[in-house]
C-alpha cells in the first residue's frame, strides 16, 4: 500500500494565506491589525525558539506580535499583573503564556487569569467547558484543532469512523476526543493504564498517537489502511521522531503525518486562526 503524507507544512501555509487575506480585508475597512501578546518567562531555549517561530508567523500574515520577556525570578504577583495589564489593553486581541513556566510559578493560576475572550491557546476552563458542551464559539486548544483541520483538508473521512486516541492530556487527548466526536467519529481514548493497548489501536480507522514516548507504536499496532496522526516530537541522537515508528509504518498506513512537518506547523496555524477569531469577535465582526 502506498502511504500518502499528511503535509502539515503545506496545509499550514494554506491556512496562513487565508488568514492574511482576512486581515488585509479588515485593514482595508479601516480596522487596526490584530495583535497577539506572548509572555515568555525565563530562559528556556526551546521556549525561545517557539516564541520566535510565532513572531515570524504573525509577521507573515500581517498580525502584530508583542513579546513580553520577563526574568526567570519573576514572582507570581508580577506575572499575574502582566496578564491583567494585557487583559485590559484593547490593542491586544490574544494572550499566550509560553509554557513551561519556571517551577516556582503556578501555571494553572496564570492561565485562569487570562480573559477567556483572549485565551487563544484554548486552555482556560471557560473555553474548555464550552468545548465540552458543544459551543462553537470556544477557543479550541491549537494542536487538536490543527489535527482536525489537517484531516479535513486532506479529504479524510471522519464521520462514522473509529478514532482511537492514545493520550488523555488536557492539552491534546481530551479536547481532541471532543472535537472528533463533534465530527461524528466514534472515539476511544487510551492511556498508560489501558490494558491490551495494541489490541485497541489495531481497531482504529484513525489512530492518533499523543503519549510522549518515542517510536512507541510500530506496524504491529496499526491496522492496515488506517490513518495515522503522530502528535509526538522527540529529539534522539539520530534526529527528530514521533510516537510512531514512521519508517516502519510506511506502506501500512493509508495516510500518515511526518515528524517534523506534520502536526507541528498546524499548531501554530491554529493559534493564528484563534487570534483572528478573537480579533473579529472583539471588533464585532465575523466577516
Amino acid at each position: 500500500m502506498e502511504t500518502q503524507i499528511l503535509d502539515g507544512k503545506q496545509t499550514a501555509r494554506e491556512i496562513r494565506s487565508e488568514l492574511k487575506e482576512q486581515i488585509q480585508d479588515c485593514i482595508r475597512k479601516g480596522m487596526p491589525a490584530p495583535c497577539l501578546a506572548v509572555i515568555l518567562v525565563g530562559h528556556d531555549e526551546a521556549s525561545k525558539v517557539y516564541v520566535n517561530n510565532k513572531e515570524k508567523a504573525c509577521g507573515w500574515i500581517g498580525m502584530k506580535s508583542l513579546v513580553c520577556r520577563m526574568p526567570a525570578e519573576t514572582t507570581q504577583e508580577e506575572l499575574l499583573a502582566k496578564v491583567q495589564e494585557l487583559n485590559e489593553d484593547p490593542g491586544v486581541n490574544g494572550i499566550l503564556v509560553q509554557l513551561p513556566l519556571p517551577r516556582h510559578l503556578d501555571a494553572d493560576l496564570v492561565i485562569n487569569a487570562i480573559d477567556p475572550a483572549k485565551d487563544v491557546d484554548g486552555f482556560h476552563p471557560v473555553n474548555a467547558g464550552k468545548l465540552s458542551i458543544g459551543h462553537r464559539d470556544a477557543f479550541v486548544s491549537c494542536t487538536p484543532a490543527g489535527v482536525v483541520q489537517l484531516l479535513k483538508r486532506a479529504g479524510v473521512e471522519i464521520a462514522s469512523k473509529h478514532c482511537v486516541i492514545a493520550g488523555r492530556s488536557n492539552i491534546v487527548g481530551k479536547p481532541l476526543a471532543l472535537l472528533m466526536l463533534r465530527e461524528n467519529a466514534t472515539v476511544t481514548v487510551c492511556h498508560s493504564k489501558t490494558k491490551d493497548l495494541s489490541e485497541l489501536t489495531r481497531q482504529a480507522d484513525i489512530f492518533i498517537a499523543a503519549v510522549g514516548r518515542p517510536k512507541m507504536f510500530g506496524p504491529e499496532d496499526i491496522r492496515e489502511g488506517a490513518v495515522v496522526v503522530d502528535v509526538g516530537m522527540h529529539r534522539l541522537e539520530d534526529g527528530l521522531c514521533g510516537d510512531v515508528d514512521y519508517e516502519a509504518c510506511m506502506g501500512r498506513a493509508s495516510y500518515m503525518t511526518p515528524v517534523p512537518g506534520g502536526v507541528g506547523p498546524m499548531t501554530i496555524a491554529m493559534l493564528l486562526s484563534n487570534c483572528v477569531q478573537a480579533y473579529k469577535a472583539q471588533l464585532g465582526t465575523r466577516s
